[in-house]
């Protein structure tokens, strides 16, 4: 059974549960390369990279898991000039990355002309793709960010089953999420979201549904990553995602969504050294290098025991490319998302 199904093209719900629920060592080897070589036929042995910017960790949401959450007062807050981003991406594009997400907590300091302001003087000094990650905003302002220059715009949904959304999103509906993707998609940008799996009372049925909405919504970016414990947070004492789950995750979503750009998160490298290169190989063609400055990466807390908080960006990209090309591939001179 196991076989024909690895060489179908359209899925039922139930087909992604049974590859989910895959526990024989052989069988999830036979998914996983599979998944890599619908991978190899989208992108070849090419390995785009993301270079992240975490701008601001003021959030004024306040989700169960998530270590920027309002109510943690324990946590030392930031937020960088526009000054200081824009040079901060000129650094980024003088590493021979030209793909960025800006990236922040739900911060409206940031606002309209502010964020616009941004975007704009970063197009003018650097040829880069810029995707936007910075929660739900007003649509007017989308407008405003896709004519100033803004390419992508990444807005995890973590759950599409909408009991748990609200209880882990006390202020937020999934709903209003999704709508926002959806009007973002209409507009021009091409659009990212992502599951978090591994959270508590999460089913194996929650995250095969949270596949099949990547597919409904037409998406250019699936970014599934691992649920990882932060400290001052409710969810502080919840086991961490299994490793397992993860990969098999990422590799339906390549059976599944055979075109999409898939990351290996960095939070990858935190539950396994080699998670991130374990995620290439079961499907992704995407990594992220963070290069927030190092006065603010360690306060970026979104989860515990970040990797390479510490590491030069530069170091950081010198050691995933020795990484990428032990396995056969090689790092993309071409942006993740097209302007």
């Amino acid at each position: 059974m196991l076989n024909s199904l690895l060489n179908k093209e359209f899925f039922t719900k139930e087909e992604v549960v049974y590859l989910l629920n895959l526990e024989a060592k052989d069988e999830i080897g036979l998914l996983l390369k599979k998944a890599d070589q619908v991978r190899s036929v989208r992108s070849g042995n090419e390995v785009s990279i993301y270079g992240m910017l975490d701008f601001s960790n003021n959030c004024v949401q306040n989700c169960l898991y998530c270590g920027l959450r309002e109510d943690n007062i324990t946590l030392p807050r930031y937020r960088m000039s526009p000054d200081e981003i824009i040079d901060a991406v000129k650094q980024i594009t003088n590493m021979g990355v030209n793909s960025v997400v800006l990236q922040s907590g739900e911060d409206t300091e940031y606002d309209t002309d502010l964020m616009a302001y941004i975007i704009y003087s970063i197009k003018q000094k650097c040829n880069v793709s810029i995707t936007l990650s910075i929660g739900e905003r007003g649509f007017d302002e989308y407008r405003t960010w896709k004519i100033a220059g803004a390419d992508g715009y990444l807005m995890k949904y973590e759950t599409s089953n909408p009991k748990l959304y609200s209880i882990y999103h006390i202020k937020q509906k999934l709903n209003d999420r999704l709508n926002h993707l959806r009007f973002l998609k209409t507009i021009g940008y091409k659009i990212g979201t992502g599951n978090i799996v591994g959270l508590p009372m999460q089913t194996v049925e929650d995250i095969a549904d949270d596949i099949l909405l990547y597919k409904e919504l037409g998406l250019d970016v699936a970014a599934s990553g691992p649920f990882i414990p932060s400290s001052h947070t409710p969810y502080r004492s919840k086991l961490q995602a299994d490793l397992n789950i993860i990969l098999k995750t990422i590799a339906v979503t390549r059976l599944v969504l055979s075109e999409v750009n898939i990351p290996s998160t960095t939070a990858l490298a935190t539950l396994n050294e080699e998670g991130r290169i374990k995620g290439l190989q079961a499907g992704a063609n995407v990594v992220m290098i963070d290069f927030t400055p190092s006065i603010y990466r360690e306060k970026y807390q979104v989860y515990a025991n970040r990797k390479c908080l510490d590491e030069n960006p530069l170091n950081c990209r010198s050691c995933l490319q020795v990484q990428i090309e032990s396995i056969g591939r090689k790092i993309s001179t071409f942006p993740f998302i097209e302007s």
